[in-house]
């Protein structure tokens, strides 16, 4: 990535309210050069919905690698997915388009997560979607297993904190994340990881603890222009 091409980015979101969030925070990671950055968004709600009532189906897939192959066809350097529900789809959509790198989004973290607990660290996962646990703790697990380190992987699922915010209610949503992050912690986790992208706010309140709490959002940014810039 140079000061004078314009380079672009694919965003591909299942909500629709993160795609100004994601936007900006690619920017951000673009740096003194963001003036030169073409940022191109694809929406599609009914992945989340479909992946949360059937499953990460095979159509699921398809349907993202098509979103994906659009993407690059437009000129896109990198593709970015921000569904931590479509983690392992995100994977199988790398492998199937190599037109331009795929990062799913919580990548990066997990990795972080890893390194900062150490071995045998335990690692505490909150999700408000159960469609996200399961990608969520493989993912956690592969990235300790390719550290070659051993860690403990819990998981607790904030269904209260998911409902309201599918009612609209983000800071009763927010708190109960909160509520869920100081839990963790009392109960003696080395990391809490916040599995969707849509608990980062989250974060500012926990700034000041002593244990880290990780998002997926800016940390995924960050990977998605490092990548364009490793190809540049």
């Amino acid at each position: 990535m140079n000061d004078q091409a314009t380079v672009r980015f694919g965003l591909v979101h299942t909500v629709p309210a993160l795609a100004p969030v994601f936007h900006d925070l690619v920017l951000d990671a673009v740096g003194p050069a963001s003036q030169t950055a073409e940022l191109i968004h694809a929406t599609d709600p009914w992945l989340l919905r479909t992946a949360v009532t059937t499953g990460v189906t095979a159509e699921v897939t398809d349907r993202l690698v098509a979103h994906v192959r659009h993407l690059t066809s437009l000129g896109v350097d990198g593709v970015l997915v921000t569904c931590s529900s479509l983690g392992e789809a995100t994977e199988e959509t790398s492998r199937r388009v190599s037109a331009a790198p795929v990062v799913r989004i919580d990548q990066a973290m997990a990795e972080r997560a890893v390194d900062l607990v150490g071995p045998g660290g335990r690692i505490v996962v909150l999700a408000t979607l159960a469609s996200t646990v399961g990608p969520t703790i493989r993912l956690v697990e592969r990235s300790a297993n390719d550290a070659g380190t051993g860690v403990g992987v819990d998981v607790r699922l904030l269904e209260e904190a998911g409902r309201a915010r599918e009612a609209g209610d983000d800071d009763r949503h927010d708190a109960l994340v909160t509520e869920g992050v100081d839990q963790a912690i009392s109960d003696g986790a080395g990391v809490v990881v916040l599995a969707q992208a849509s608990m980062a706010r989250a974060v500012d309140s926990a700034a000041q603890r002593a244990v880290p709490v990780l998002a997926s959002p800016e940390l995924a940014a960050h990977r998605l222009v490092n990548l364009v810039r490793a190809r540049s």
